[in-house]
């Protein structure tokens, strides 16, 4: 059994960056991966860049088999770059094959042959990502008409009549995108609430943008089988009792992603997961197991790229810093979801705001306001942000349309920097813009 220095399971966006700046370092780092279609992690691969450019094409009038072909060809130059990025580099060894542990700080890997190696590992770090939820419907399993997130992006024809389950933000992204490539979109959802965190005003404006492009929605739907028929499957389900059906050609079970952990083999190490099925971890990514940490979507939390990008910060912090970084220290973080228009928020809402009995102060901008919006040809959407009346920092906003995916970002990075609003709304602005805004939103 060969004895590593650093060991990371997994091509993600943490694990990789971390692997990339041990070398620079000198240190060896083997680095695990049980996809060759995965170098590089779920962003580039199977999420947030493939999905965002097939939103883009959509919007450009691109057709979905030649916006999939296109979006194929990036992902396969992204991942090429990102293998090189590790495999040249002297002191790292990219390992195809499946890990598991057989104790602490020891693995052993089911290589793509079928033959098998182990390792001992002076640190070991864990960054196997999520995998999508798959909910027990009786059929949804077995159909096979059945589509997660990732092979939603890599049909080979656009399916005519799309449902989806699960009007969650992922949903959301792919309802929008597919209504504009022409599917005939309906989204089921258990929850009577449309987009239950957000603000009634926000996501009333977001659910008749998205009817208003052809999507169809179906709250408090309680779905009780699939059955598959010779080219289409039925979806059965009931609203207030009433017995209801839809005829699909593809099912896109949008329903959420959960921590990759099976097959790990944690069972045969003290490392604990948490009761939702995630790698339990410390302020500072420490496992229950010393010198094994956890980057990413697997210790459970926000499931974003940048997310596990800040935990390579963490971790880089107490290899070869002060150690001073923590999980904790994260108190402003943005999202955007890439619905058209986007939609994006950072801090509290209103909502938030009375469920913590935090006074604000309100202020609001609708997007048809901003001369960018009308040379854009898009003025659909609303700005809003609160701001605490006696420090005038900003508590958060909710920002919905277009380009508020960058907008948002320098609003937390007002709220980090703890400005006051002011600053925002004295700006000198480049014009036409949208970041203008802020000199009225903010007025």
């Amino acid at each position: 059994m060969k004895t590593i220095k650093n060991i990371i399971i997994g091509f993600g966006k943490g694990g990789k960056t971390l692997a990339k700046f041990l070398a620079q370092k000198g240190e060896e780092v083997l680095v695990i991966e049980k996809s060759n279609k995965m170098y590089g992690g779920t962003c580039i691969n199977i999420a947030c860049l493939p999905s965002k450019r097939l939103i883009i094409e959509a919007s450009n009038g691109v057709s979905y088999v030649d916006a999939v072909s296109g979006k194929n060809e990036m992902t396969a130059q992204l991942r090429n770059k990102n293998y090189h990025m590790l495999a040249d580099e002297k002191t790292v060894t990219v390992l195809d094959g499946e890990a598991h542990f057989i104790a602490d700080h020891e693995i052993e890997v089911v290589l793509t042959n079928g033959e098998k190696e182990q390792f001992k590992g002076e640190r070991i770090f864990i960054n196997t990502g999520a995998v999508p939820v798959m909910l027990p419907i009786p059929g949804l399993k077995e159909s096979k008409y059945i589509l997660d997130s990732t092979q939603a992006m890599d049909e080979k024809k656009m399916p005519e009549n799309l449902t989806i389950i699960g009007a969650g933000y992922i949903g959301l992204e792919f309802a929008s995108m597919f209504a504009k490539y022409g599917s005939k979109v309906t989204v089921l959802d258990h929850s009577r609430e449309f987009l239950s965190r957000e603000d009634v005003d926000i996501s009333q404006l977001v659910k008749k943008d998205l009817e208003d492009v052809g999507v169809h929605f179906e709250l408090g739907a309680d779905i009780k089988e699939i059955i598959d028929e010779e080219n289409e499957a039925k979806v059965r389900y009931q609203i207030n009792g009433q017995e209801k059906e839809i005829s699909a050609n593809r099912i896109l079970a949008a329903t959420g992603r959960k921590p990759n952990i099976e097959n790990l083999g944690l069972e045969n190490t003290s490392i604990e997961i948490t009761d939702r099925g995630a790698v339990k971890v410390d302020d500072f990514l420490r496992t229950t197991v010393d010198k094994v940490w956890a980057i990413g979507d697997v210790k459970g939390g926000l499931q974003f790229t940048y997310i596990s990008l800040d935990d390579f910060r963490i971790i880089k912090d107490q290899l070869f810093g002060t150690g001073a970084r923590m999980i904790s220290d994260r108190k402003v973080v943005p999202y955007s979801v890439f619905i058209s228009p986007a939609l994006s928020q950072v801090g509290l809402n209103e909502k938030q705001a009375h469920n913590q009995n935090k006074e604000y102060k309100l202020f609001k901008l609708p997007v048809a306001a901003i001369p960018k919006a009308k040379v854009a040809k898009d003025s659909r959407g609303l700005f809003k942000a609160l701001v605490d009346p006696e420090t005038e920092e900003i508590l958060g906003a909710t920002l919905y349309g277009i380009e508020s995916y960058e907008l948002i970002n320098m609003i937390s990075l007002a709220m980090k920097a703890h400005l006051s609003y002011t600053v925002l709304r004295d700006q000198i602005y480049t014009h036409p813009t949208m970041s203008e805004a802020f000199n009225d939103l903010f007025k």
